[in-house]
């Protein structure tokens, strides 16, 4: 027993000693220190179908400040001046969709899905290539238009953009 209680113990405290595996911890090299996100281009071809592809004034602005605030918030990477920064982001937006998802027995829409579409590419100044590139990144979320979880469309834009930040962020990050 006392065999088995030593190795127990020290079981135990390997495993605390090496934790679970999760780090909030930049997966990126060390080297890495720096970002800048460059300007987003909007590239979204908009149709006459309003329920499906409206214009949203202002949309990569939104976009690319929620990005920055995001690299903000985590703290792995500081933004910095194109000519300072160890990565560069290019963004365009490529598309803004709003689907209906639910209706009513009248054909009322009662609940919405937006969907802010990007491409994306992250260069690596120092080497002079491209880290990655993903031509549809994609941040949504989903809102209703009446009842006790209703709110503004613009609302619902904003959400979607912090959505698409956050999966930016941490596919930087994360490096998956």
């Amino acid at each position: 027993m006392n065999k088995f209680l030593r190795f127990f113990l020290l079981a135990a405290l390997g495993l605390w000693l090496t934790g679970c595996g999760y780090s909030a911890r930049s997966m990126l090299p060390a080297r890495f220190k720096t970002i800048h996100i460059l300007p987003f281009k909007n590239n979204i071809i908009y149709s006459s179908d309003v329920t499906h592809n409206s214009y949203v004034p202002l949309l990569e602005v939104k976009a690319r400040n929620a990005i920055i605030d995001r690299f903000l918030f985590d703290g792995n990477l500081k933004i910095r001046e194109k000519t300072d920064a160890d990565l560069i982001m290019k963004g365009e937006l490529i598309g803004f969709e709003r689907n209906v998802l639910r209706t009513t027995e009248t054909n009322d829409v009662q609940e919405y899905r937006i969907q802010v579409i990007v491409s994306l590419v992250l260069w690596d100044v120092a080497e002079e290539k491209v880290m990655w590139a993903e031509p549809s990144f994609v941040g949504e979320t989903t809102y209703f238009v009446t009842g006790a979880q209703a709110k503004p469309e613009n609302e619902a834009v904003d959400d979607a953009v912090n959505d698409l930040a956050r999966r930016v962020v941490e596919r930087v990050i994360e490096d998956w």
